[in-house]
């Protein structure tokens, strides 16, 4: 019995039925408290992509902004809130509340700038801009650890930064029409440091500047297999035989015969390249072959006939100057025209863009239409400034982005511009109505031919290189950039 006694005594001492349950509690409590620190650190990332996701956004539509010829901080800094996730901005979002916005951050970026987008190319004077936004989310798990002792956070802050160039990504196919002028002025040297050469030499050296910019293929292609993107073809003025084109596309190079100016093709007619001993102003046609990569920024291929006629073939001089007839190019841009249109056709959804480069001084005796009663009619010898301008803006009409590039035009000139609407017209006012907007009217500003009598407000400043690497980024749209770009 004393025995029994004590085992009763002793046995609730030993047992250790149920021992594991305060040790499952605290384990739940800890339990809990990772899980739910998992579930808000997983919304706070989603929030962070989110926020992210806006923040290029804005970014993004600032810079295209910023693109603009009429871009003030005003504007651009409207457009960054527009696309925001703050109060009223085009990504607010339920998960992400009271979003603050800091004002962009402008930027004139070097790196940028050495891809062709100049801080100069948007009146504000900066090619980039840093977005920052910042949101405050609270925690619903997180802050439960507290009741265990554990100091937790009520809240989590989240910041997200993006900048974007004004441009630089490829965005839309390009059909690429190049008017260059070819009379003797042409052959005359311009002396100033950045040419030292004649001066359809250093037009040339600007169109290879061009080319080595655009996109030949599609990035899908290869270095042995292209499938057209930007196509080019180059034009020029005075008219010359058609079957003699080929004296400027293949090496050696050598004038080919020139013709009296002829109104053809007619305005808004069907394009038919000329052939045989028929006028044309045509040197070759659309062509994507002048990249030995295929890809942008790759070396020239020298095989190519464009890249041949634009002097790109070491021992070929390129496009010559025969000279001899004067200027008179309102048919060559109304060839350039009605061959853009022809060249969209065939490739549904792409863009066109045509660049002219002249002194612009039109006043070509050898234009064979009698003066028109109105002056400015296509064909006539008198108004030939004017219908120069008239041609221009009919492709503009017709959504092909015209630029055009004053090389030596002076502030005077169209001596047949004698009365009518523009009378008086100077041949560097000629050059910048001619082009589609007034960003994109250039002038070197360097030939020596200037002297500073035309100049260009929207693009100062500017070797013929310069302005041809900025056209051809003028076909881009914007695009994000690493933040801590220079």
């Amino acid at each position: 019995m004393n025995t029994n006694a004590g085992l009763v005594v002793v046995r609730p001492l030993l047992d250790q039925t149920a021992q594991a349950l305060p040790w499952m509690a605290l384990l739940m409590a800890v339990l809990i408290g990772m899980g739910g620190l998992t579930l808000d650190l997983g919304r706070a990332y989603i929030c962070h992509r989110e926020l992210q996701a806006s923040t290029d956004a804005a970014a993004l539509a600032g810079a295209y902004a910023l693109s603009l010829s009429t871009a003030t901080t005003s504007s651009v800094t409207a457009a960054v809130t527009n696309f925001s996730s703050a109060t009223g901005g085009a990504n607010t979002n339920p998960n992400l509340p009271n979003v603050t916005l800091a004002t962009p951050s402008f930027k004139c970026l070097t790196s940028v700038a050495n891809m062709g987008v100049l801080c100069s190319a948007s009146p504000t004077g900066s090619n980039a801009l840093q977005v920052k936004q910042t949101v405050t989310i609270p925690t619903y798990f997180i802050k439960v650890l507290s009741a265990l002792g554990v100091k937790s956070a009520k809240t989590l802050t989240i910041s997200t930064a993006s900048t974007a160039a004004m441009r630089g990504a490829t965005n839309a196919q390009y059909n690429v029409a190049i008017v260059i002028d070819t009379t003797a002025s042409m052959a005359s040297n311009d002396t100033d440091a950045s040419c030292m050469s004649t001066r359809i030499k250093c037009a040339l050296k600007g169109v290879q500047t061009l080319l080595q910019s655009l996109s030949p293929c599609t990035p899908s292609s290869t270095s042995s297999s292209c499938t057209p993107f930007d196509s080019v073809s180059l034009f020029t003025y005075p008219t010359i035989r058609a079957d003699t084109t080929s004296r400027d596309t293949t090496c050696p190079t050598s004038n080919p015969t020139i013709w009296t100016y002829y109104s053809t093709p007619g305005i808004g007619a069907t394009w038919s390249a000329p052939t045989g001993n028929n006028p044309t102003y045509q040197i070759t046609t659309y062509k994507s072959d002048y990249s030995s990569t295929n890809k942008a920024g790759g070396a020239l291929n020298t095989s190519s006939a464009l890249t041949i006629a634009a002097g790109g073939k070491s021992g070929c001089n390129g496009m010559q100057t025969p000279g001899g007839l004067g200027t008179y190019f309102a048919g060559a841009i109304y060839a350039a025209q009605s061959s853009l249109i022809a060249a969209q056709k065939a490739n549904p959804g792409s863009l066109n863009a045509m660049i002219i480069l002249s002194d612009g001084d039109a006043s070509s005796s050898k234009v064979t239409s009698s003066p028109k009663a109105n002056g400015t009619a296509y064909g006539s010898s008198i108004y030939q400034c004017q219908q120069a301008i008239d041609a221009a803006s009919y492709a503009t009409t017709n959504k092909t982005a015209v630029y055009s590039i004053a090389y030596g035009a002076p502030a005077s000139g169209c001596s047949t511009d004698t009365s009518g609407p523009l009378k008086g017209i100077t041949a560097c006012a000629t050059m910048q109505k001619l082009a589609s907007s007034p960003g994109n009217f250039y002038s070197d500003a360097t030939a020596s031919q200037n002297k500073g009598e035309c100049t260009s407000t929207a693009n100062p400043n500017l070797t013929l290189n310069n302005i041809f690497k900025q056209v051809a980024t003028s076909f881009t749209v914007a695009r994000l950039i690493p933040d801590d770009a220079t």
